[in-house]
């Protein structure tokens, strides 16, 4: 290159470095921003870089992350989706944004929505104090949502935030949860160490013992609050698929979190879109241009009278279930057989999750076929730590299936979750909070020929399997009623109901629901 095209370059360089926009980071990942500075100490706070469009009129936003996550979660990778550009959306937009850590940047695990609440009040203070009392909005995903309503009811941080936009939260809880604390997850949760707080406060029953006293609290109306759902299960064979196939017998679902419980009766459902799921519905170029318009002020109306009559608590919660599950230990180097009858033609999924990833997993078909697995991957959803094998066959024949599994190591153990798409549903209908002794519930069983029989299996919160016998009341051909046992402390308990059909043709049939209940 001669000396004046060098020259040249070099002004034209400089003129690039002069007029770069002020405050813009120069730490850049796949085209997308990252903040100036990290910090992953749970309870400390960090901003991101001051927009050159910056209106000082417009709120600060401040990204409070799901379960198991950090600020990453607004600007570095997604699960399946590549780099998310939420943090660049905002800043584009001239929005000043804040990101703070809770106690599942750790990386510990996650807490439950009040400890990692209390946490968020304090640095909400701090944030506020650093604006000059400038009220905030907020974008949470997922269980942050919970965290969030912690913060500002439970601990008083109403007073520094003005909007609340939640994306895929489970206000209600995830019946996912419940599954994770059932009776047949017993053997894998122990050997993986299951003593995860945060997913022990999404089971349906503690969630609604949440939402009774949050809903009623006085600070409840204090701030607005805006939804968003998706209805996409995310892509083939991921966990998202998996969960989302469970959950289907529920209502439409992200994967993680149904679109029922993604909504506040008293806050403005803004979309369900059919394109999200749970891990997409946080990228900026999926939504911030459809929520920006309620981040550019802070103001909060009043709740109408409606809203507030139409808030219920204690009331039944309408389950259904076409799932069969079981679980267990697996001995080593020793063949486990699980059938599955299936008594007309479907289609379904059925997954095996595992203590450890070298596992023998294998599907054999009616006519003999041998299936081989789709994974291992670990999963970080329903049972972190644990190793998932799939089987999504495009077709299930009438007949029976049987998962075969073989363990390489002494310790192992495995949860098998089998979901179908049928027309009979087992339904379930039972508070998700309620007192000792009255807790009530009604089973209805699918029309179908053959004979029918009911096992009950209620374990405590501590996970311990009660020994009380259930002894249901038919009311109508398929329809029982009963009683819980009366316990002795309050606290979640789960119920794991088998119901078998005994076909004509001699074959029997298992199909299973999970639910949970907050017992005062």
């Amino acid at each position: 290159m001669n000396s004046r095209l060098m020259r040249r370059f070099l002004a034209i360089f400089l003129c690039v470095l002069v007029f770069m926009p002020y405050g813009m980071s120069s730490d850049v990942s796949a085209g997308k921003l990252k903040p100036p500075g990290e910090t992953f100490t749970p309870g400390q706070w960090f901003l991101g870089d001051r927009p050159p469009n910056y209106n000082s009129s417009k709120p600060p936003i401040v990204f409070v992350q799901g379960k198991n996550g950090s600020s990453t979660s607004w600007y570095g990778e997604t699960t399946y989706h590549g780099v998310n550009d939420m943090y660049t959306k905002a800043y584009d937009a001239g929005y000043q944004t804040v990101f703070v850590q809770l106690y599942d940047a750790a990386g510990n695990g996650s807490e439950n929505q009040y400890t990692n609440g209390r946490l968020l009040a304090t640095m909400l203070a701090n944030i506020s104090r650093h604006f000059n009392g400038q009220k905030v909005n907020i974008i949470a995903h997922s269980k942050g949502g919970p965290d969030t309503q912690a913060a500002l009811i439970h601990y008083g941080a109403h007073q520094y935030v003005g909007r609340v936009i939640t994306l895929g939260s489970p206000h209600y809880g995830s019946e996912l949860a419940d599954l994770s604390y059932s009776w047949y997850a017993g053997w894998l949760g122990e050997l993986l160490g299951q003593n995860d707080a945060g997913t022990y406060s999404l089971q349906v029953g503690e969630m609604a013992k949440f939402r009774s006293a949050t809903d009623s609290h006085t600070n409840r109306s204090k701030n607005k609050y805006y939804t968003i759902a998706g209805s996409n299960r995310g892509p083939a064979f991921s966990a998202l698929a998996l969960g989302g196939a469970y959950l289907g017998s529920y209502g439409a679902n992200d994967g993680l979190v149904t679109v029922k419980s993604s909504k506040l009766v008293y806050g403005t459902h803004l979309f369900t879109d059919s394109t999200l799921d749970h891990d997409n519905i946080r990228q900026g170029s999926k939504v911030f241009s459809r929520i920006e318009p309620y981040l550019r002020s802070a103001a909060v109306s009043q709740v109408s009278a409606t809203s507030e009559a139409s808030i219920q608590s204690d009331t039944a919660i309408h389950s259904e279930s076409s799932s069969y599950i079981t679980g267990g230990k697996l001995s080593d180097s020793q063949l486990t057989k699980k059938e599955i009858y299936v008594p007309a033609k479907t289609t379904g999924t059925i997954s095996v999750y595992t203590a450890s990833n070298d596992t023998t997993v294998e599907l054999l078909a009616p006519d003999g076929t041998i299936m081989k697995a789709s994974g291992p991957k670990k999963d970080d959803t329903i049972l972190p730590g644990s190793s998932l094998y799939t089987f999504q066959p495009g077709e299930l024949a009438e007949g029976s299936w049987t998962v075969q599994m073989k363990a390489a190591n002494e310790k192992d153990a495995y949860l098998l979750v089998s979901s179908f798409e049928e027309a009979g549903k087992i339904e379930l209908e039972m508070a998700g909070k309620a007192k000792a002794g009255e807790t009530s519930f009604t089973l209805k069983t699918p029309k179908q020929t053959g004979t029918t029989s009911l096992s009950f299996k209620f374990n405590d919160p501590d996970g311990n399997e009660l020994k009380q016998t259930i002894i249901p009341k038919t009311t109508n051909v398929g329809e029982y009623t009963s009683k819980l046992p009366k316990v002795s402390k309050p606290g979640v308990y789960n119920m794991t109901v088998d119901v078998k059909t005994k076909h004509v043709n001699g074959k029997e049939s298992l199909r299973t629901v999970v639910r949970s209940v907050y017992i005062e």
